[in-house]
């Protein structure tokens, strides 16, 4: 059974046999482990040790995205979030349920964000901290350029947040050339094909040091977790973490070593959606991007439009055949969504779209155009 869907991600026989030990993590025996992701992870991240740490939290992206935002924009502090879907939308919960006050960008969610969009709105509003930035929006498949809005977080005087979930491992990330980034958040099962339940952050430590006491929360307090490791040792948990799951990225960054680190991991990606684009047309279908703004990470196809459509359906029969698709959507329209990460291949793709025609006859799809009524 192949996952298509946008993490968690298929994993390698591998990652999961890592899983079958126990460990104990206050053991001397598991501290190298965890000391030696941290390491790991930051190196992939472009951080500096010393001017940057690897700091792991129990739990999926949203933790760290929540953490992140409680660290770094203190109680009261004004984020602006440009609306690119529903992962956006989701920042801006978690800050204003953190007592933060959200600005909103309103942009269009089938185009990058502007930078220059984002300057104007932070010179209007002198007031705002820091920007908070989806790099790879799941709902559209968008990609926003991270190091352009960088740059003009930077040029105002501010600080930025990304949320790199799925992201992370695929797209390029250099946060030692982003002095105004003070963290990126990601997890260990969407582009670094580990197993869920560890999300992580890189952060500046001068960030860190400068946000002691903001998080309002004991469990979501990224500078905490610094001080702990300065106390306790790098390959120190606060409290205790899926230990296995930690085992098993150990394998997974094994892999993504193998391969070729990043610029790999983007190239399959990349061959992984460009051939799941044409396949889509091939059939019919008609993908809610246009080709030159598809990421790589996430493909939203228009669902048919035919009385005989059924996204649960249509999702169920092709778990019958061997792949596994989101039963729900985040677009405007109608649309079902194939993620292209975790350990799959172009070969896989073509199965994969093979199994779509089929599906489709067998459902009595006839009209295969694209649905434009809003759903």
């Amino acid at each position: 059974m192949l996952l298509l869907i946008p993490g968690p991600v298929t994993t390698r026989p591998e990652v999961r046999q890592a899983m079958t030990q126990d460990h104990a993590p206050w053991d001397n025996a598991f501290r190298p482990l965890y000391a030696s992701v941290r390491e790991r992870v930051l190196a992939i991240a472009g951080g500096v040790p010393g001017t940057h740490a690897s700091l792991a939290l129990q739990g999926c992206g949203h933790f760290a995205t929540e953490a992140a935002v409680r660290t770094f924009v203190p109680p009261g502090g004004r984020i602006l979030i440009p609306a690119t879907g529903s992962y956006a939308d989701r920042m801006a919960r978690l800050a204003r349920e953190a007592g933060r006050v959200v600005v909103p960008l309103t942009v269009a969610q089938t185009e990058p964000v502007s930078p220059a969009v984002v300057a104007a709105a932070l010179a209007a509003d002198p007031t705002i901290s820091h920007v908070g930035l989806v790099y790879s929006e799941t709902s559209s498949g968008v990609i926003h350029d991270a190091i352009a809005i960088g740059e003009a977080v930077r040029a105002a005087g501010r600080r930025l947040i990304l949320d790199a979930v799925s992201a992370f491992g695929a797209l390029p990330l250099d946060i030692s050339a982003q002095p105004e980034m003070d963290v990126a958040v990601f997890t260990t099962n969407k582009c670094l094909e580990g197993l869920p339940g560890l999300s992580f952050a890189v952060a500046r430590v001068d960030s860190l040091t400068g946000a002691v006491g903001n998080a309002g929360s004991w469990s979501f307090d990224l500078a905490d977790i610094y001080a702990h490791a300065l106390r306790s040792g790098w390959g120190s948990f606060r409290f205790t973490p899926p230990a296995q799951v930690l085992a098993a990225f150990q394998t997974a960054l094994d892999f993504f070593d193998v391969e070729g680190g990043q610029a790999a991991r983007l190239a399959r990606y990349t061959a992984n959606a460009r051939t799941l684009y044409d396949g889509m047309l091939s059939l019919g279908l008609e993908p809610c991007l246009a080709r030159d703004v598809q990421g790589p990470i996430v493909m939203n196809v228009h669902a048919p439009s035919d009385p005989a459509w059924s996204l649960q359906a249509f999702v169920d029969a092709l778990k019958e055949a061997g792949f596994v698709i989101s039963n729900f959507y985040n677009t405007e329209y109608p649309s079902f969504r194939v993620g292209c990460i975790g350990a799959v291949t172009p070969g896989d793709m073509q199965r994969f779209i093979s199994a779509v025609d089929q599906v489709l006859v067998r459902l009595g799809i006839k009209n295969r155009s694209a649905s434009r009524q809003a759903a």
